[in-house]
């Protein structure tokens, strides 16, 4: 039997893995496969946070180039998370596993208001928790709000879900030759300028030691892997 390394922890999810082969959107048959994977490791009795981001549907920063305002930008972006939030929590469900979506813009027909007390309670129950709208604010992106839900509710690893195998030197897209990291820490990711996630975020996890777990999300059983200490992907730690 798998036995769990974390009780707590946070899975970030890309917006763009959301959409699958299609590029944009939701796929449907994507998201489903994403709810088995947290409902395997729920059933192993982790408590599990969901970060997702909304680049699957808007993204702010490079619409605020296109003549939009970058706070109004950002906000609509902060919308896009939330309706991926509410796929998610409809998949999960309808494979019953108990879920409750907590909002940074309150939106109260649709999910409940972030209330930290809240959502301890919920995860003590058994419940995943997705949070959407990222930190409420514009100028922060979804890795920032993953960093600083994470310490709020004491989770013990942020696990940043990704299209590619880890941290790598370089893009691998474009040189087949990069290099990937096993281990690296995140003053080394702020030095080097590598695109792990944003200096905030990366600084917010550095100074509440938060270690940070990049892997494939692609790959089937990759989560389950992640939460039994396999080795896989890159830890990027302190």
């Amino acid at each position: 039997m798998n036995e769990p390394m974390y009780k707590r922890v946070l899975l970030k999810i890309s917006g763009e893995a959301l959409a699958g082969d299609k590029g944009f959107g939701i796929d449907n048959d994507t998201v489903a496969n994403i709810a088995k994977e947290i409902k395997g490791i729920v059933d192993l009795g982790v408590e599990v946070i969901v970060v997702v981001g909304g680049g699957n549907i808007w993204r702010g920063a490079n619409q605020s180039a296109s003549g939009i305002d970058r706070s109004t930008a950002d906000y609509m972006g902060m919308l896009a998370t939330i309706m991926n939030s509410l796929a998610i929590q409809g998949s999960l469900e309808r494979i019953e596993v108990p879920t409750r979506v907590q909002t940074s813009i309150e939106m109260r027909e649709v999910a409940e208001p972030f209330i930290r007390r809240k959502a301890i309670s919920h995860l003590e129950k058994g419940r995943v928790v997705i949070f959407g709208g990222g930190t409420g604010n514009p100028y922060f992106s979804t890795d920032t709000a993953a960093a600083l839900r994470a310490a709020e509710m004491g989770c013990e690893v942020i696990l940043m879900a990704k299209k590619v195998d880890g941290v790598y030197d370089m893009d691998p897209n474009q040189h087949p030759e990069a290099k990937l990291y096993h281990e690296i820490s995140f003053r080394e990711v702020l030095n080097q300028g590598l695109k792990v996630m944003d200096a905030t975020a990366a600084s917010l996890c550095m100074e509440n030691d938060i270690n940070l777990l990049v892997f494939n999300l692609t790959q089937p059983g990759n989560i389950l892997k992640a939460i039994c200490g396999e080795h896989i992907g890159t830890v990027v730690g302190r």
